[in-house]
């Protein structure tokens, strides 16, 4: 219950998954805008939102495939350079999904894969987070991810602080019962 309320889970689980439905269902026809009557019949692929095709999962009306921007043309193109790679445009919330879609469709490697996209990415955000300047930012910002994007303004934030520390904020104080003797027990 703790991200109930946080906007990007709720947007994170809003993105939509290809599944194939287990069994046929009556009354969702707008599940398939292209449909002509109002049922989904067995078989069928359809594009719905994480939450709805996760809960149709647990009831096995549903089996959910593997997102698109977790396929293979995408895994190459991390291993041979994961900092140029726009993972933006495939999916705003790339880690979140894949760590909650993993369990869904069985794949072991997505996990190792989440791994390995991320800490290649890491040095690279801070890098840019600590070096580049502010006019700078927005061009190679639209490639973050919205966690990657929450990582480089933390290290903005913390870099800025520090650099108005060394410049003459405020030091460390002592504290004024440090300056008190104590009196001597007799």
């Amino acid at each position: 219950m703790s991200s109930y309320y946080d906007i990007d889970d709720i947007m994170m689980e809003d993105e939509f998954v290809s599944v194939v439905f287990q069994v046929a269902a009556n009354g969702v026809g707008l599940l398939d805008p292209g449909a002509e009557t109002n049922c989904v019949e067995q078989g069928s692929k359809v594009e719905l939102p994480f939450w709805l095709s996760h809960e149709l999962q647990l009831r096995q009306a549903v089996s959910v495939n593997i997102p698109a921007c977790f396929n293979q043309k995408t895994r190459k193109e991390i291993q041979a350079d994961a900092a140029c790679v726009d993972l933006r445009n495939r999916c705003p919330y790339f880690y979140e999904l894949g760590c909650k879609i993993a369990p869904l469709v069985g794949d072991r490697t997505i996990g190792s894969f989440l791994l390995y996209a991320f800490t290649g990415r890491y040095k690279e955000v801070l890098s840019k987070a600590h070096s580049a300047a502010i006019a700078v930012a927005p061009k190679f910002l639209t490639l973050f991810t919205k966690e990657e994007t929450h990582l480089y303004e933390a290290a903005r934030s913390s870099m800025a602080a520090f650099k108005k520390w060394r410049l003459g904020g405020p030091r460390f104080e002592r504290a004024s019962i440090l300056g008190r003797k104590r009196k001597p027990n007799d």
